[in-house]
């Protein structure tokens, strides 16, 4: 496909992921012909997918508001205890964050195809994401070293927040210890 074809396929695939369509229909241009890029088995993976990304999006907004619920409640009180003791779930929460991603890149740089494979026999209830790479769109734009490469990325940009994160807390109760 041309690469406008493929820039044209990115963006279609954000823009079903950002909305409420259950399924995605996406025409390119393939050899100068219209041509329904995902099948149906892909069209339905990609629900399924879908449905994991908006579970995220959920986790992530109930996890903001709890942490600014506790953090507008500890400053709100403004005692110091209640600073340090917010300090000291951050370097905590910074530490188990560290240990997670640590152990998510080093299972990545060990054994990807393993990590990999039970991940979607955790997170899917069907074998719909068991595409052929020779025939299947999905697998084509979106191969196993993609995968690898936002695996590493999103444990090293994850690991490096806890760090700051965990850090600026440390150095405030150094501080103020």
């Amino acid at each position: 496909m041309a690469e406008v074809e493929l820039e044209k396929a990115a963006e279609g695939l954000i823009n079903y992921f950002n909305s409420d369509e259950e399924y995605i229909s996406l025409t390119v241009v393939k050899e100068g012909e219209p041509f329904e890029l995902f099948n149906q088995r892909e069209v339905a993976h990609l629900s399924d997918v879908k449905g994991l990304i908006w579970l995220d999006y959920r986790l992530w907004l109930g996890t903001l508001i709890y942490v600014v619920a506790y953090a507008g409640v500890s400053l709100f009180w403004r005692r110091k205890g209640y600073w340090r003791q917010l300090a000291w779930g951050v370097v905590g929460g910074g530490g188990i964050t560290l240990a997670l991603m640590l152990a998510l890149g080093l299972g990545t740089l060990l054994n990807f195809d393993q990590l990999f494979l039970q991940f979607h026999l955790i997170s899917f209830a069907n074998e719909l994401w068991m595409l052929d790479p020779t025939k299947d769109y999905l697998i084509m734009l979106f191969p196993q070293g993609f995968w690898y490469d936002a695996a590493i990325f999103c444990a090293g940009i994850t690991a490096g927040l806890a760090v700051i994160l965990g850090g600026v807390a440390g150095i405030y109760l150094r501080r103020t210890g």
